[in-house]
C-alpha cells in the first residue's frame, strides 16, 4: 500500500520531474557548472519560487565546491532534504473531532479550480474510510454546478442536498447541516461558488454561509479549505491570500497536479501563508485525490529513476 502511494505521487508529479530530465538529464550524470544552471532553470520553471530555489541551489553548490565528482543523484538527495525542511509542518491529517457532529467542511476557491469535483472525491474518500458524508450543492451561481455535483453523487453513491441556479447558497448550506444531523451523517461538505471576478459579492456570500451554519454549531464551519488549481503556479498564492484574508482558511487542497510541470506552487503558498496542506489531486479518478505527504512529494519531485 505504501509503495503504491509513492507511485501515485510519482505519476502525479511526472511532468514536474520531467523538467529535470528535459534539461539534459540533470540527475543522471555528474554535476558541472552547466548542469547546475540547468537545475536552477528547472526549479524556477516548476514554480518553487526564489527563496526555495536559492536554498536548494546554495546547498548543492556548497556540496559541489567540496566534491567536483558530485553526481546528480546526490544533488537530488540534497534537494529532497532542503524541500522537506522548507515544508516542515505543512502536512495535515484530517481526523473528525468527536465534539463536532456533523463536522462541517466548506470548500472555497475560484471557478475552474476543480472544487465541485474535489468535493465529491473528498466525500468518497471519507466514506471509504468509514465516515458517513453528505454533500451540499451551495454553488448556486454557476448554472451547471448543480448538475455536475448531482452526476458525481450518482456515480459515487453519495448523499446530496441539491441546490438550484439562483437559490440562496446559505439556505442550501443550512439545509445540508440540518440533513446531516437528521440522517446521522458524520461529515457535511459544502461546495461553494467561486466567482472571484465579483470578489466582494463572493466573500459576503461566504460570510453569510458561515453565519447561517453557525446557528447549528457556533464553531461551524469547522474547516475552511481552499481548493486551488496547481497549474496556475505562483498565481495560486495571490488567490490564497484573497481567500485567507476574507475567510480565514484552515487548509489547502491542490488539484490538477498531474496536468502541470509547475508542481512547486504549493511550496510557495505554504512558505508565505503557512496554510496546512491536506490533500492533492494527482489524477482524474476518485482515488487520485490523496492525503498530502511531504515524503512522497519530495521523492516524486526529485525522482532519479
Amino acid at each position: 500500500m505504501f509503495g503504491s502511494l509513492i507511485q501515485k505521487f510519482k505519476d502525479g508529479f511526472k511532468k514536474t520531474a520531467k523538467l529535470f530530465g528535459a534539461l539534459g538529464g540533470i540527475f543522471s550524470k555528474k554535476l558541472d557548472a552547466a548542469s547546475i544552471e540547468e537545475l536552477e532553470e528547472a526549479l524556477y520553471g516548476a514554480d518553487f519560487g526564489v527563496e526555495t530555489t536559492q536554498e536548494i541551489l546554495d546547498e548543492i553548490r556548497s556540496a559541489y565546491a567540496k566534491d567536483k565528482d558530485l553526481h546528480g543523484r546526490e544533488a537530488a538527495e540534497i534537494g529532497k532534504r532542503v524541500l522537506a525542511r522548507v515544508l516542515e509542518g505543512s502536512e495535515a491529517k484530517f481526523v473528525p473531532a468527536p465534539e463536532h457532529i456533523p463536522e462541517v467542511i466548506a470548500l472555497v476557491g475560484v471557478n475552474g479550480a476543480g472544487k465541485t469535483t474535489t468535493s465529491a472525491k473528498l466525500a468518497h474518500l471519507f466514506e471509504q474510510g468509514g465516515n458517513a458524508v453528505i454533500l451540499g450543492a451551495c454553488d448556486t451561481f454557476r448554472a451547471a454546478a448543480n448538475e455536475q455535483i448531482a452526476a458525481w453523487a450518482t456515480r459515487l453513491n453519495l448523499d446530496l442536498v441539491p441546490g438550484r441556479h439562483g437559490a440562496d447558497a446559505a439556505a442550501v448550506a443550512f439545509d445540508t447541516v440540518q440533513a446531516a444531523r437528521s440522517r446521522g451523517k458524520r461529515i457535511a461538505i459544502l461546495d461553494t461558488a467561486g466567482r472571484l471576478h465579483t470578489k466582494s459579492h463572493l466573500m459576503e456570500e461566504l460570510k453569510k454561509i458561515s453565519r447561517v451554519v453557525a446557528k447549528h454549531d457556533a464553531a461551524a464551519p469547522h474547516h475552511r479549505w481552499l481548493v486551488v488549481d496547481g497549474t496556475l503556479g505562483s498565481n495560486s498564492i495571490e488567490q490564497a491570500k484573497i481567500f485567507h484574508e476574507a475567510f480565514g482558511l484552515t487548509g489547502l487542497i491542490v488539484t490538477k497536479l498531474d496536468g502541470t510541470s509547475r508542481g512547486g506552487a504549493l511550496v510557495g503558498i505554504w512558505r508565505e501563508l503557512k496554510i496546512p496542506i491536506y490533500y492533492v489531486g494527482l489524477g482524474e479518478k476518485p482515488e487520485d485525490l490523496q492525503p498530502f505527504s511531504v515524503e512522497n512529494y519530495v521523492s516524486a519531485i526529485f525522482d532519479t529513476e
